[in-house]
């Protein structure tokens, strides 16, 4: 399958507790587009642009309430093919800043984290899976296993970020 880029620029994530509604605008969420549809992450890359120093706490984290009605991404936001001649998928998946029903990060303590802190003043955090079976994934589209986010966590000083997440629908 054809690899995606989920892009958001320029926000500042809200530090929020796991199990508490994440705040539109402060977070990038990825669902299946169907319920059997998994999807492998193969890359997160976020770059601070505070003005100031920021410790940030960032985590990639499945969601134990997924979001439902989804805002439609505006520029300068985006999701789409790495390739350009990338069919259509019959089932795309579903990547948003912004939801009527907001995700909550999950608290099991039985599901995997990604922990991606940086100093939002300047900083660089990056992860891709040592070998492509390695991959974050998530499975369908319903909770706990059908949708992630990458959120700020409780602690540290927020400050503002970009990021992209490069993943394959399969």
């Amino acid at each position: 399958m054809a690899k995606r880029n989920f892009h958001a620029t320029n926000f500042t994530p809200t530090a929020t507790a796991d199990t508490t509604n994440l705040a539109n605008g402060t977070y990038m969420a990825l669902q299946g587009g169907s319920s059997t549809q998994l999807i492998n992450l193969l890359e997160v890359y976020v770059t601070g642009q505070g003005t100031s120093s920021a410790p940030t706490i960032l985590q990639v984290a499945r969601d134990s309430t997924v979001m439902a009605t989804p805002t439609a991404l505006a520029a300068p936001n985006g999701d789409g093919p790495m390739h350009p001649s990338t069919a259509v998928l019959g089932a795309p998946p579903v990547s948003a800043v912004a939801a009527t029903t907001a995700p909550q990060r999950s608290a099991a303590t039985t599901q995997g984290r990604l922990e991606l802190g940086l100093n939002a003043f300047g900083g660089v955090a990056k992860w891709n899976p040592y070998t492509p079976d390695m991959a974050f994934s998530i499975l369908g589209d319903t909770a706990s296993l059908g949708e992630l986010s990458l959120s700020a966590f409780t602690g540290g000083t927020v400050g503002a970020i970009s990021a992209h997440m490069i993943y394959e629908p399969l």
